[in-house]
């Protein structure tokens, strides 16, 4: 995903946030400070963060007041992969080309470097006193629903629980509805409250999110079939050797990458709709073009 191409000016912003935040908000200890920034600065997408900057921007509200609440997003998702990394889970050396954090430092530290961002972050949303009480509260409410035991954590259970099983179609949408569609359906739902988005934009938005989770898994599982581990930046064939139910082990490739077509479209028609019903006075047009060049990395990036 090119930062040029995507809100370039607005992520390189963020990404000053991101680092002033640690040394905001992160331990004292200087040998978990350096696990958190090193967990954070691995070279992720910001995927999740882009996302709630472009509904920030799409509803003209406030991108200081966004920041905050996407570093949130971001110390959650990395202490989830942090955690996922452990042998305890996945058995990961390598995540994004570099050494996973329990290698890089030890076991124990990585899974106190992992609490710290979960922990902290709920420290820096509710500290962001431009903000209403009532919106810090959703806010906070929302991203612990998302991210905990009826989101992703839920699915990062029923995942395990699924392994060496062979599952239905049915039942590996409704774990991957959980295990990575609730972060990326937060960061929607973060934007459009923050930005006061106008009711029936933000019906189409979070079903846009909710399409373009699926597909952002389904681009997930291809990568370990078809990219190598230089490419992937991980070890490669890592969830056929576990067990895990992926939707190129029940379907194939072929049709997996058609599920994938299939979601790209379906979230497309929801910003056709957007554009469609919208008063553009109200919202910045343009940016809806953030969402569907977001889409076009999903699918370019595995040929679909």
């Amino acid at each position: 995903m090119s930062n040029q191409a995507l809100l370039s000016n607005e992520l390189n912003q963020f990404e000053e946030f991101l680092v002033g935040s640690l040394e905001k908000y992160a331990s004292d200890s200087s040998t978990l400070l350096k696990a958190m920034r090193y967990s954070l600065s691995t070279g992720g997408k910001r995927f999740r963060p882009l996302l709630v900057i472009a509904a920030v921007k799409f509803g003209k509200g406030s991108l200081q007041q966004a920041f905050p609440i996407a570093a949130a997003l971001e110390w959650i998702h990395t202490y989830s992969l942090i955690h996922d990394d452990l042998p305890a889970m996945d058995n990961d050396d390598f995540r994004r080309g570099n050494p996973t954090t329990h290698k890089k430092f030890s076991e124990a530290i990585a899974i106190l470097a992992g609490d710290a961002l979960l922990t902290s972050a709920f420290t820096m949303l509710l500290d962001q006193e431009d903000l209403s009480l009532s919106k810090r509260v959703q806010l906070a409410k929302g991203l612990s629903e998302a991210a905990g035991s009826n989101g992703m954590v839920a699915g990062q259970m029923e995942d395990i629980e699924g392994e060496s099983q062979e599952l239905t179609i049915e039942q590996l949408e409704y774990i991957h509805k959980r295990k990575t569609g609730a972060l990326i359906e937060y960061a929607i739902s973060a934007g459009c409250l923050l930005a006061d988005i106008p009711v029936n934009a933000s019906v189409a938005l979070l079903k846009y999110a909710e399409h373009l989770g699926l597909a952002y898994q389904i681009h997930n599982d291809l990568k370990d079939v078809v990219f190598n581990s230089a490419q992937s930046g991980k070890e490669s064939k890592r969830d056929e050797e576990l067990g895990k139910n992926t939707y190129p082990s029940l379907l194939g490739v072929e049709p997996a990458m058609e599920n994938l077509k299939q979601e790209i479209e379906l979230a497309t028609e929801q910003i056709e709709l957007i554009k469609n019903s919208i008063d553009v006075s109200k919202v910045d047009i343009d940016t809806l073009g953030v969402f569907i060049q977001l889409l076009d990395y999903v699918k370019i990036n595995v040929g679909a």
